[in-house]
């Protein structure tokens, strides 16, 4: 399970290896060093700030580097979405927002020299009955200033019920553009710290106190640019509803490759672009089986059923390689980018791209650097005050219910549940009770691997992933490695191994 970004992209040059910068003062920390992070960092630099980014693993290891990468501004739904839960100014604001994030990454890649694969973006209806959403959709695009209009070809080798369509839109190599912002944040003086997991951030008079494993970092301010704030001031976990896909790669014949770049806008959710694969030949990339997650059940079963469509959809060859990526929803259905409650202006975070990262992460980054440098955003100020409206307010009711639900439920499974796992097989996990504590058993490599089953974020009992041999947690979309290791998530904490009396292990 390796992303192709990775396979296919650069080394991406960080910091020299040395204990966490401890007794050193930053302008700003930038906590991951995702797409978000990176581009934050290189805006502050350029504004002269003495700039460190902090990432709990490796550049990319998270969302950016797990993308489908489309830089896109027909984007499924989302737009026909926007405009139902918060009305026409803030989905103007959404456009221009996603706009301005295409056009300045677009001008990196021409200042950089990387290449510009630009590909016509089409949306289709799978069946007949969904042709209204498709109108709906093209409806919001037109008010929000966005030129889509109906596809008469659709460019796939299967008939759909409909599509729209807009020229012109861009393509990505994730890791290729993170390795080029890692560079120049280097360049001009700022540090990338990896490895580097922060637990915290405390205010000490007039520095922010980043806390780290390794000890303390000071700060005048902290960009948290974590996918969900790692923070819980604002309730940001209960404000948003995570997703999970798979990505998939394949050989494919060459008259059958679609050259657009496509998403489904109802079931079976699809998304197809091309990419090079490590000998340079012509792949195609198919994202599918959305879930929320620790709440995917068979997902061996959901990759499978990715396969099996390639195949008889597209004549897909054999799969090349396959990852997941993770993404959060705001109720409100507009991603914030903006000051975290209770930090007093000094910390800030942003959240809620929805699957649209690739546009979205660069208008937040923008928003954040002009609120923390005295600038001014009309379309910043518009999404970031704009109310959840009563749709809104629907969907964190339903979504909350069901979180409340799974606590209740699945700490009954835990208490009643049996107490052995010894003959489990390999990939294979399962909770089990040990006295009164549930434990996580998996047996991965040949090694039986027990941790606690308690999330270290809010108590919630993590589920099996069996695809990707992880714990989900089904509350807050925290995940933990077989060993416990935190994966992603708002947990900063890692699962106890059972015979370890703490609480959390050091993370």
């Amino acid at each position: 399970m390796t992303a192709l970004w990775h396979r296919t992209g650069p080394t991406i040059s960080v910091s020299p290896s040395e204990p966490t910068p401890l007794g050193r003062r930053y302008d700003t920390v930038v906590v991951g060093a995702g797409l978000t992070g990176l581009v934050t960092a290189v805006l502050l630099c350029r504004a002269g700030q003495r700039v460190a980014v902090l990432e709990a693993r490796a550049v990319g290891a998270v969302t950016t580097g797990h993308t489908t990468g489309k830089l896109s501004l027909l984007q499924g739904s989302v737009f026909s979405q926007v405009r139902r839960h918060v009305g026409d100014e803030a989905l103007v604001a959404y456009a221009e927002a996603n706009r301005e994030g295409q056009a300045w990454m677009v001008r990196e890649l021409e200042r950089l020299g990387l290449p510009i694969d630009r590909r016509d973006a089409v949306t289709y209806a799978n069946g007949e009955d969904h042709l209204d959403a498709l109108e709906r959709e093209l409806e919001a695009c037109r008010v929000a200033g966005v030129d889509a209009r109906w596809a008469d070809d659709t460019g796939l080798p299967f008939a759909t019920a409909g599509a729209i369509t807009l020229d012109d839109q861009v393509q990505l190599q994730p890791i290729e553009v993170l390795a080029a912002l890692a560079a120049e944040v280097l360049e001009r003086g700022g540090e990338i710290h990896e490895r580097r997991r922060v637990h915290g951030v405390e205010e000490d008079g007039d520095a922010l106190q980043v806390q780290t494993a390794g000890g303390v970092v000071s700060a005048d301010r902290c960009v948290l640019a974590t996918g969900v704030p790692i923070l819980d001031r604002g309730l940001f976990f209960a404000r948003l509803e995570p997703s999970r896909s798979f990505v998939t790669a394949y050989d494919m014949p060459e008259d059958r490759i679609p050259r657009g770049m496509h998403i489904s806008i109802d079931a079976p959710d699809r998304s197809l672009r091309t990419a090079r694969g490590t000998d340079g030949q012509t792949l195609v990339v198919v994202g599918g089986g959305a879930h929320t997650t620790g709440r995917g059940g068979d997902t061996v079963r959901t990759l499978a059923e990715l396969d099996a469509w390639a195949q008889q959809k597209l004549g897909a060859g054999p799969r090349v390689t396959w990852w997941a990526a993770q993404d959060y929803q705001r109720h409100a259905s507009l991603p914030f980018a903006g000051p975290l409650a209770g930090g007093h202006g000094r910390i800030f975070t942003a959240t809620g791209y929805d699957k649209w990262g690739m546009t979205n992460a660069v208008a937040a980054s923008l928003a954040i650097v002009s609120q923390m440098l005295g600038g001014r955003l009309d379309w910043a100020d518009t999404m970031r005050h704009a109310g959840p409206g009563v749709a809104g307010v629907a969907d964190a009711v339903r979504v909350n219910a069901e979180v409340a639900a799974h606590v209740a439920v699945d700490w009954t499974k835990a208490v009643l549940s049996g107490s052995g796992a010894a003959d489990l097989a390999e990939g294979e996990g399962a909770i089990v009770r040990e006295g009164a504590r549930p434990v996580a058993v998996s047996r991965v490599d040949g090694k039986l691997c027990r941790v606690s089953a308690v999330c270290t974020h809010l108590g919630g009992i993590v589920n099996w992933n069996p695809a990707e041999r992880s714990w989900d947690c089904p509350l807050h979309a925290s995940r933990f490695s077989a060993t416990g290791e935190v994966l992603e998530g708002p947990a900063v904490r890692n699962l106890a191994a059972v015979d370890d009396d703490r609480s959390a292990a050091e993370g």
